[in-house]
C-alpha cells in the first residue's frame, strides 16, 4: 500500500505542476531584439545608434547607445531621456527616463533602459516627423532626429 501511495502522490504533484505550467502567462518576445538606426544629434555629433529592446507584458523598455560622446563623465542615472517610436497604422510610442550607467569622458552614450507602454502587435521603427531622441545632462538638451529606419526592421511586440 505504501508505494501505491507514492505513486499516487507522485501522479498528483506532476498533475499540479503540469496544470500550473498550462496556466502559466507566456513570456512576452519582441523581434528583432536589437536593431541599428543613424540618428543626427547637430553640433554633439551623431550616427549609428544600437536599440535593444524588452517586453514584459504590455511593458516595454529600450536601451539604446549611441554615436553621440560625452565631453565629460557623467554619473550613473543622470541623463533624462526621451525615445519616441513611430508605430506603424499611425501614432507614437513614448519610451522615457533617467538610466544610464556611468560614462568617461569621450565615451558613447548610453540611455536606458527607457520604460514605455506597448500593445501586442505594436511594430515600432525610427521616429521621422520631430525630435526622435532627446537627452538633458546637466541642463543641457541635446535633440537628434532619425535619419535612416531601423535595420533589420521595426521592433514587433
Amino acid at each position: 500500500m505504501r508505494g501505491t501511495n507514492l505513486g499516487l502522490g507522485a501522479v498528483l504533484a506532476g498533475a499540479l505542476a503540469a496544470t500550473g505550467l498550462a496556466f502559466a502567462p507566456a513570456a512576452a518576445a519582441v523581434t528583432p531584439s536589437t536593431a541599428t538606426a543613424t540618428y543626427d544629434c547637430g553640433m554633439w555629433g551623431g550616427g549609428l545608434a544600437t536599440l535593444k529592446a524588452t517586453q514584459s507584458g504590455t511593458a516595454a523598455t529600450i536601451t539604446l547607445t549611441a554615436a553621440v560622446k560625452t565631453p565629460i563623465a557623467v554619473g550613473a542615472d543622470q541623463i533624462n531621456a526621451r525615445l519616441t517610436m513611430a508605430k506603424t497604422g499611425g501614432g507614437t510610442r513614448v519610451f522615457s527616463g533617467k538610466k544610464n550607467p556611468a560614462l568617461a569622458a569621450n565615451q558613447a552614450v548610453t540611455i536606458g533602459p527607457l520604460s514605455g507602454t506597448v500593445a501586442v502587435g505594436d511594430s515600432l521603427n525610427s521616429y521621422f516627423a520631430g525630435t526622435a531622441l532627446t537627452m538633458t545632462i546637466f541642463g543641457t538638451t541635446v535633440n537628434c532626429d532619425a535619419i535612416t529606419s531601423q535595420s533589420p526592421g521595426p521592433f514587433v511586440f
